[in-house]
């Protein structure tokens, strides 16, 4: 019999979806482990869906999705970012991570290396690795808020490295990267002459500053960017995505790789993406200002169980701090849905930065969340008694944030 050779062999299996699965087996768990927004679709989404379902447009569309869509999106970037941006720069996917992973085949060669910032969101490592690349870090800190520093993603840069992907707001640790912070970055980019992927599937959801979208700081046409229907419009289930790629050679090829593989994204989840992009824009809105309001009540909940967590500044993700009952959070986080039926993702399957914590998603109802983790303190305080003395936590359960070293808590 013959014997599998590709890449795809070795690619890791995600920590998240692990957890996911055994969480859909106990009809009684609290999900917190995936960044599912608990609003449904908007109505008038779904609504222009059906009518243009009704009305014929349900055939294939061009690989790199509808004129109107194309359009409509190139308009929008430009208005966000202030770079003219033309709907031939634009690439509708079958979701942001369907893009990303079709712009590092198309971008690097096989034994190429891609940086990622660590914490990591393991698809990164995932469609990397598929694509047979080589992967490295460069590391983001708890005691900086997760921002990372120019000089260590410089520091990281190697040989065969090619690209480094970036991602603000981030998911997993919610931080947003000030604008010094990403032009250093595509600086360093431009004297290695790497490639620069940006992951912005979370840009209109930031409570402090306002997002600093990377295309607008690009000057040589280096930086793919990467946005999702999923997260503002609550559509994870629609599959819609569109990557910004002003190289043409790239861009090219991502629309030779989707016909390929997908023919096209959904003509129907593109038709329902234009309502969601032209339509009314209160369910965004809503929804910052429910993420913002869970964030603030989840950290002073733990603050007051004397848990240390990392305030995000933007996203829907809060890492909390469980190394003070065990530096397992694999043990940590089955234990917990075992025992108390609240489901979270592990600190380890983001990798080596993220160990000794746990990502709660706030994408959940807000009771769900503050009585989930009001479980969560219960299980670290039963490990705590458990083990005897233990050491400190890593992060200070204190409610200040300074700018020079933000959200730390």
């Amino acid at each position: 019999m013959p014997r599998t050779s590709s890449p795809v062999a070795g690619v890791p299996r995600s920590g998240i979806r692990t957890l996911m699965e055994l969480a859909l087996r106990d009809p009684d768990a609290i999900r917190l482990e995936v960044g599912e927004p608990d609003a449904t679709t908007p109505e008038h989404v779904i609504a222009a869906a059906a009518a243009d379902a009704r009305a014929g447009h349900t055939g294939y569309s061009s690989s790199t999705g509808i004129a109107e869509l194309r359009e409509a999106l190139a308009a929008h970037v430009t208005a966000r970012t202030g770079r003219p941006t033309h709907p031939d720069e634009v690439v509708v996917t079958h979701g942001a991570m369907h893009g990303l992973a079709m712009a590092l085949q198309c971008a690097l060669a096989p034994g190429e290396q891609v940086l990622l910032p660590d914490p990591e969101f393991p698809n990164w490592r995932m469609a990397a690795v598929a694509a047979g690349l080589d992967v490295g870090t460069y590391p983001t800190r708890a005691a900086h808020g997760f921002v990372p520093r120019v000089e260590d993603v410089e520091r990281a840069i190697g040989p065969r490295t090619r690209a480094i992907v970036v991602c603000s707001p981030n998911n997993p640790t919610g931080a947003v990267y000030p604008r010094a912070v990403l032009e250093g970055i595509c600086e360093v980019a431009r004297r290695h002459d790497l490639w620069v992927l940006s992951d912005e599937c979370y840009d209109e959801f930031t409570f402090d500053d306002p997002h600093v979208g990377l295309t607008g700081l690009d000057r040589d046409d280096r930086v793919l960017t990467f946005f999702s229907f999923s997260k503002t419009h609550a559509m994870t289930g629609w599959r819609v995505g569109y990557a910004v790629v002003p190289d043409p050679t790239v861009r090219d090829l991502m629309g030779h790789l989707a016909e390929a593989t997908i023919s096209c994204p959904s003509t129907i989840g593109q038709r329902a993406a234009l309502a969601a992009l032209t339509g009314p824009q209160d369910h965004v809105t809503a929804a910052r200002d429910a993420y913002r309001a869970r964030r603030d009540a989840a950290v002073a909940l733990l603050a007051a169980r004397g848990i240390g967590c990392v305030r995000p500044a933007g996203a829907f993700y809060l890492m909390v701090d469980v190394s003070s009952a065990t530096s397992d959070s694999e043990a940590f986080a089955l234990r917990l849905l075992a025992e108390r039926h609240v489901a979270v993702a592990p600190g380890a399957t983001f990798g080596d930065g993220a160990r000794g914590m746990v990502r709660v998603s706030l994408a959940a109802d807000r009771d769900a969340v503050l009585e989930g983790l009001g479980r969560l303190a219960d299980q670290v305080q039963a490990w705590r008694e458990a083990a005897g003395p233990v050491p400190a936590p890593a992060l200070a359960p204190v409610l200040a944030s300074d700018a020079e070293a933000p959200t730390a808590v």
